[in-house]
């Protein structure tokens, strides 16, 4: 799972993503290159379950950010690492510095993301066009049944993107959807507006469907070591979270994913699951042979699991199920694989 970066010049994203991932950008970066780095997703119930079951060591839920190249309006340098990733954070600077340009001249964060918006949908656009009249000249010589649906796919798409319209909430059939995936069509991934802000702004709710982080703030709270200096320091700005720990954690929901966890003596971990996934397939994210083998699935609400204070006390207590293949797998479930390959 990968998530794009995608901004205007000077919104902020490459000092967002030097925060998510602890990567540095290389002066040597060019223009066109983009770059990946992992954020780990700091989760109170793995540091939770830690507390509990004292393991050699804890891992967190990842994500993978991708920084782009700038959106450029007329250049294109973004689009072949956007359309292969999972979710698209468009970020929009926010705050008002006269040391600092905006390539639009003013700050309006707004417009950005409008402006994002439709630089993406350009995009598709170009790529439906160009395909569009490849297949105007193959359709003389007779179109096969499956280039007939895709030609009709592609015509569906050009209506709705030239109505401004995302492909997202164009309704396609299987074999529409099926025929038009190679193209890789960007206003089909999900994205989520990241708003780069001014301190002052931070305990302002921002708008809705999008997360606000201060870059400038949160290269303050980074510098601070002691966790309760920052804890205070959070709470001084009536904070609970970081604008850093915010942004990953929505971009891990905008994903539609969720965390299980597995706890023992050797590690408290959390896994990376789809809603909406069954067990077999949970069991899979842990290792194939869980999947391939499975048998059924002991649950531990994470809830119950903290009441009763270990996986013992939880199971003596009852509040262990038994679930089988068809279990629909649910946030912040605890759980034991059995499985036999």
């Amino acid at each position: 799972m990968k998530i794009a970066l995608l901004g205007l010049p000077q919104s902020g994203k490459k000092t967002l993503f030097t925060l998510l991932t602890g990567r540095d950008v290389p002066a040597s970066l060019r223009p066109d290159e983009a770059i990946e780095g992992i954020a780990p997703i700091r989760d109170p119930r793995v540091d939770t379950l830690a507390e509990i079951c004292k393991p050699e060591r804890t891992v967190y839920a990842e994500n993978n950010f991708v920084l782009c190249p700038d959106v450029v309006s007329g250049t294109r340098g973004w689009l072949d690492t956007a359309r292969r990733c999972d979710l698209l954070c468009l970020v929009a600077r926010a705050f008002d510095d006269e040391g600092v340009f905006h390539p639009e001249g003013s700050v309006d964060a707004s417009r950005d993301i409008e402006t994002l918006k439709g630089e993406l949908l350009l995009a598709d656009m170009e790529i439906a066009e160009k395909r569009l009249e490849r297949m105007e000249k193959e359709k003389r010589a007779g179109l096969s049944s499956s280039a007939q649906v895709e030609y009709q796919a592609l015509k569906k798409s050009m209506a709705a993107l030239e109505a401004e319209t995302r492909l997202d909430s164009v309704e396609m059939d299987a074999h529409e959807s099926t025929a038009t995936r190679s193209l890789e069509f960007v206003t089909n991934i999900p994205f989520l507006p990241v708003l780069n802000v001014s301190e002052d702004a931070l305990s302002s709710p921002p708008p809705e469907g999008a997360v606000s982080v201060s870059c400038l703030i949160e290269q303050e709270i980074m510098a601070i070591e002691d966790p309760d200096e920052r804890r205070v320091f959070l709470e001084d700005l009536g904070l609970e979270s970081s604008g850093v720990d915010r942004v990953n954690a929505a971009a891990y929901e905008a994903q539609g994913l969720l965390s299980i966890y597995t706890t023992g003596t050797d590690e408290a971990r959390a896994w990376t699951v789809r809603r909406g996934a069954l067990a077999p397939t949970a069991g899979g994210k842990i290792h194939s042979d869980i999947e391939r083998g499975f048998i059924r699935v002991e649950i531990i609400k994470y809830d119950d699991f903290v009441a009763e204070g270990s996986e013992k006390d939880a199971k003596e207590s009852g509040k262990m199920q038994l679930k089988g293949k068809d279990y629909v797998i649910e946030d912040g479930d605890i759980c034991h694989f059995l499985f036999n390959v």
